[in-house]
């Protein structure tokens, strides 16, 4: 099949409830107010710049998309260009009953039992990450901490070299920067991974080791083995999806911290232990939550009263459902302590994230060690911070000043 090669130009959004786009440069840093005005319009805003695509803002309608199988396809998991070539990466791509051996299949590796044991390497890895910040009274706590850490953690359960890291970067952003209006860039990412990951998997057949490189290379469900292309989705969902959504929520978080002195010193002032650090943790993932999924429609039906039709594609925002006042007490308000906190940044029914454990971890490991050891840092504003748009959105770049 032939795809158009040529990137689709777009002009800056101008009215968010008729003609929206996720990689407007709008959306990285206001996607929240953003939901929040077209949530005081309708439940469901819509546009035609990748083809008719739909994007429902309030938790009944995203849960009611995200849990109905018959009516929405995993198969296309981003609003793209109705030409663009997609590639499966299970279990996210996968629908009903398929799906449900491609989970069970990758589960064990993200289980508590095999992400608990890495606490301490996560710790590690921090710390050494704030040493050589040593002698510095400014970073980028992007740049030189947030980002290294989920890569550090996904490497340890999966056993992809980390030393491919900046690789890994540089496929992930351009997989969710530009590949949604560029099917060149979408066919070349595609490919360099694909070719990429079936050497490591080729290696594995040869030389097993215990990691989940090996079990992929040998997997089989319910005693088929599973087919090669299947294979290489499985550890493409792993860099794509096991890297940048934790990179983006720990940044949110120390971006957010940043602002927020109060906020670091009761942290602070607790144990490790303390309920206080996993509420805060939670409420960085209700606030912040970096990750938009999407559906393709399979058959004319409705969401919250306004129809849809097969062929259209359908807009996941899980981030905009955290924001609903009818979800949340105080939505707008980031309550450190908040209690009952029944956020969807996971999001929500058969697809919701399988590695939530590990992203949990590394983000509660990376504040704790971020905070303890820069209480008093705060934004540098001599400089810009910036964000990341689209399917994954947070802030890319955070110039600190750091206070010791």
């Amino acid at each position: 099949m032939a795809y158009g090669s040529e990137r689709a130009e777009m002009p800056p959004v101008t009215d968010w409830v008729n003609d929206w786009d996720w990689l407007d440069d709008q959306w990285g840093e206001n996607a929240i107010e953003i939901w929040n005005s077209v949530r005081e319009v309708c439940p469901v805003a819509s546009t035609e710049r990748y083809g008719r695509a739909f994007m429902p803002v309030t938790m009944d309608a995203i849960y009611q998309v995200a849990h109905d199988t018959e009516n929405y396809s995993s198969v296309w998991v981003n609003v793209s260009r109705p030409d663009a070539p997609r590639s499966a990466a299970p279990p996210i791509t996968s629908d009903p009953p398929d799906h449900h051996g491609h989970r069970r299949l990758i589960l064990p590796t993200f289980s508590p039992k095999k992400v608990a044991p890495i606490e301490d390497d996560l710790r590690a890895f921090c710390r050494r990450l704030i040493a050589d910040l040593d002698g510095q009274s400014a970073t980028d706590a992007a740049v030189n901490y947030t980002q290294h850490i989920p890569v550090h953690g996904i490497c340890i359960l999966t056993g992809l070299p980390e030393e491919d890291a900046d690789l890994f970067r540089d496929w992930i952003y351009k997989n969710f920067q530009l590949a949604p209006r560029d099917n060149t860039i979408r066919l070349q990412v595609m490919t360099e991974m694909s070719q990429y990951i079936s050497a490591l998997l080729e290696d594995r057949l040869k030389n097993p080791r215990d990691d989940m490189l090996t079990m992929i290379a040998h997997a089989e469900i319910d005693g088929q083995p599973v087919s090669w292309d299947l294979k290489v989705g499985y550890i493409r969902l792993q860099i794509v999806a096991g890297i940048d959504t934790t990179w983006s929520a720990i940044g949110s978080g120390l971006w957010h911290f940043a602002q927020n002195h109060d906020h670091i010193a009761r942290l602070v002032a607790a144990p490790n232990d303390d309920p206080l650090w996993q509420m805060a943790n939670e409420e960085v993932l209700r606030y912040y939550a970096p990750v938009t999924m999407a559906r393709k429609v399979l058959a004319d039906t409705e969401v919250s009263g306004c129809p849809v039709h097969a062929g259209d594609q359908m807009l996941l925002p899980f981030p905009a459902a955290n924001h609903d006042p009818a979800a949340f007490e105080d939505a707008h308000e980031f309550r450190l302590d908040r209690a009952n906190n029944r956020h969807v940044a996971f999001g929500l029914g058969i697809h919701r994230c399988a590695g939530s454990n590990l992203a949990r971890l590394e983000m509660l490991v990376a504040f704790q060690e971020w905070l303890r050891a820069f209480p008093r840092y705060t934004l540098d504003r001599s400089r810009r911070v910036t964000w990341a748009n689209g399917q994954v959105r947070g802030p890319r770049e955070i110039p600190v000043l750091l206070n010791r």
